[in-house]
């Protein structure tokens, strides 16, 4: 009989040892899914610091560009360093060029931060595109384009020349309803 009482208490010493195992491994995995919420909430607040740095400094960046640009429109010698235009253009032109490419510069700013979505972007372009001084701008700019690839401004470049060749092919005079947002790639 004492055998038996000993097997049971042994049984229950064990039952007693697997739940206290068990209630500390609930207790790890409690502190660890805590530690985990934490180490998340930071993580996102991390993010969005970043994100917003980003921002910050393609605001930067945007102002920095709209000065130099503006300095160049307002001088003349200032604006010869910005020649880099196919083909030979004239003093009035180049400064309406460089104010179109402020305004292209802007429309691609506002689309990097967020400002504007993809097809937002399209249409605004179809707009600006509508001058022809901003035309001829962007194919004078042709070759400076075609040096870069494998970022948003190669691909919305590429997205602007196939809207301006739907706009020189459509035989409407509803310029705000020609062409269609292509897919992102």
């Amino acid at each position: 009989m004492a055998t038996r009482e000993f097997g049971i208490r042994g049984l229950g010493a064990a039952t007693v040892a697997g739940l206290g195992m068990a209630a500390g491994a609930l207790i790890a995995m409690a502190a660890q899914r805590q530690t985990l919420a934490s180490l998340r909430v930071r993580l996102e607040h991390l993010e969005r610091a970043a994100h917003s740095q980003e921002h910050t400094n393609l605001a930067n960046q945007q102002r920095l560009h709209w000065e130099l640009l503006s300095k160049a429109i307002d001088d003349p010698e200032l604006a010869e360093v910005l020649d880099l235009y196919e083909g030979t253009v004239s003093s009035k032109q180049r400064r309406q060029y460089i104010f179109a490419n402020a305004l292209y510069t802007n429309l691609l700013f506002y689309y990097r931060i967020g400002n504007l979505s993809r097809d937002e972007f399209f249409k605004h372009a179809r707009g600006i595109f509508q001058s022809p001084i901003v035309r001829e701008y962007w194919y004078a700019t042709r070759q400076q384009r075609a040096s870069i690839s494998d970022t948003d401004e190669a691909d919305l470049g590429l997205m602007v020349d196939e809207l301006l060749r739907q706009l020189e092919d459509a035989d409407s005079e509803e310029w705000w309803v020609v062409g269609e947002v292509p897919d992102a790639p």
